[in-house]
């Protein structure tokens, strides 16, 4: 029998992962409404980021301040598969993202026309929340893919 590499185990979770939160939005949707499905996914993602920066902040062994947030979410968006660069300033950072796995998968699913509207709130919650693990720090959600701009622009502390 194969076994899996560390990468193959990887991809088996980060897909499950995806798959179990668009599945769970969708059924919570098919038996509400989009609206509630919004609101239950925004409640969900206001304490899913605590978790997961706390766990990295351990993993790491990062500590709290602007240095400690750039290798947190450095560090997530390339476990969770995006394609970014990140640009250091005096006291913050900008995360410029090329390409969103969230948004890839709702124009796969043909819901892109909800990726707007989801992303607008999710993402501000989601990275308010890893902003806030790590201290006072500001969060500015300046451009999105799913806004018709080439990429989203995520500012963490104050303008670089």
């Amino acid at each position: 029998m194969k076994r899996l590499s560390g990468t193959e185990v990887a991809e088996y979770f980060r897909r499950s992962y995806t798959a179990a939160d668009g599945l769970w939005f969708m059924k919570v949707e098919e038996a509400f409404s989009f609206d509630t499905a919004l609101e239950i996914d925004n409640q969900v993602w206001k304490v899913l980021p605590k978790i997961q920066a706390r766990m990295l902040k351990s993993m790491l062994n990062l500590d709290n301040g602007i240095q400690g947030l750039y290798e947190g979410i450095t560090t997530r968006l390339t476990l969770e598969g995006f394609e970014f660069e990140a640009e250091k300033g005096d006291d913050g950072f900008k995360v410029f993202i090329k390409k969103c796995p969230w948004n890839e998968l709702m124009i796969k699913s043909g819901r892109e026309y909800l990726s707007e509207k989801i992303s607008s709130l999710i993402c501000k919650t989601e990275n308010s929340v890893w902003a806030s693990e790590f201290g006072d720090i500001p969060f500015l959600l300046e451009k999105q893919i799913c806004k018709n701009a080439e990429g989203c622009v995520l500012q963490f502390g104050s303008k670089s």
